[in-house]
């Protein structure tokens, strides 16, 4: 298998179409443009393959469960903005059971916002972000690498609980350059039935997200509430990194989680025991994982390029087993690990190792 050196965006679109996706919709928004070119000159060379440049996020989101719908491996991407716009539409998929996959390339918010890298849409990604009660499968990567594999896996999974699944990154990893091998896809496993391929023999197939009997909209939400807890108990996945012997252990995912690793280097030249535990799933997030780190030490720093959001989960996850502290830098403003490292060093106890719970 071949090394190659390849731009972020331009990595999840040729990992994409090795993955087998035959649709793509979008609409320009920086800095996720790159993957809808990579899209519009290579999609159309795979037979059947199609990239439609849409008037609207609104319109990119509904071809795609549109294409969903006909048995195609579909895709979109946008940026925070352009991702709010596709809410209503990523409901929908997720009440019609439709597998999608959707890119969020996150920069500067709230509003417009900035084309700077930041991580303010975990809510907006872990919490649905739309209306109504339904999950998606939330991937964050850390590296061109992972882009490649993560993109893959998440049309598998798309498939197997027939969802939608977010790749969530930032401006920072869609724009860099790092070379990724290119795994082997899987072959796909998507029951035909589950296609809408036109008339033919038997009973008609029906895709409806609107149920106007209140009952039957109860039981569609419990179908689709038991569906989400086999997720939760399945598909988390996370990182350890110099955890073993660590006093005190920093929490990040993406861009964050590369930063945490610099200044974790040189907090251990320090002398400093600081580990790393990532969330790689943002959801379902690797809350039993988490907790079980509570068990060494209890103490955690949370690190995020936004006021606070991954937080929460954490807060959740240890219950108050643990001190945790928080660190953040939003709007798009992207800390260097020295700067990471010195927020610590300024918390860190070197003979109790404890860390103040409120920064």
């Amino acid at each position: 298998m071949n090394k190659v050196l390849m731009q972020g965006n331009k990595i999840i679109g040729e990992a994409a179409i090795r993955a087998g996706c035959l649709f793509y919709a979008g609409y320009p928004i920086t800095p996720q443009n790159e993957l809808p070119e990579y899209m519009a000159e290579n999609l159309r060379k795979v037979e059947g393959g199609v990239f439609i440049q849409s008037e609207s996020e609104i319109a990119a989101i509904h071809m795609v469960a549109g294409a969903s719908a006909a048995g195609a491996r579909s895709m979109t991407s946008s940026s925070s903005p352009g991702i709010s716009l596709k809410q209503e539409g990523i409901s929908s998929l997720a009440a019609c059971e439709l597998p999608a996959v959707i890119v969020n390339m996150m920069r500067g918010g709230p509003g417009l916002g900035n084309i700077c890298p930041a991580q303010g849409d975990y809510f907006q990604a872990t919490r649905g972000g739309g209306h109504g009660d339904y999950r998606v499968i939330v991937l964050g990567p850390d590296s061109a690498q992972e882009l490649a594999d993560l993109t893959m896996d998440a049309f598998d999974l798309a498939d197997e609980y027939r969802t939608p699944v977010m790749i969530l990154a930032d401006g920072m990893m869609g724009q860099m350059m790092e070379p990724v091998i290119f795994k082997e896809p899987k072959p796909r496993v998507y029951p035909e039935s589950f296609a809408m391929t036109g008339a033919g023999t038997g009973k008609s197939k029906i895709i409806r997200g609107l149920i106007l009997d209140p009952l039957e909209m109860e039981e569609h939400n419990w179908k689709l509430h038991r569906k989400y807890q086999v997720i939760a108990q399945r598909e988390t996945r996370h990182e350890l990194y110099k955890t073993d012997d660590a006093e005190l252990i920093l929490v990040a995912y993406g861009t964050g989680a590369r930063i945490a690793k610099g200044a974790i280097k040189r907090l251990r030249e320090a002398g400093l025991r600081v580990g790393l535990f990532r969330p790689i799933s943002l959801w379902p997030f690797p809350t039993n994982e988490l907790r079980d780190l509570a068990k060494r030490t209890e103490n955690f720093l949370v690190f995020e390029m936004s006021t606070g959001q991954m937080v929460e989960d954490v807060r959740l996850a240890l219950q108050g087993r643990a001190r945790i502290g928080f660190h953040g830098r939003p709007g798009g403003v992207v800390p260097t690990p020295v700067e990471l490292a010195n927020v610590v060093m300024r918390q860190y106890d070197r003979k109790e190792g404890i860390i103040d719970p409120v920064t």
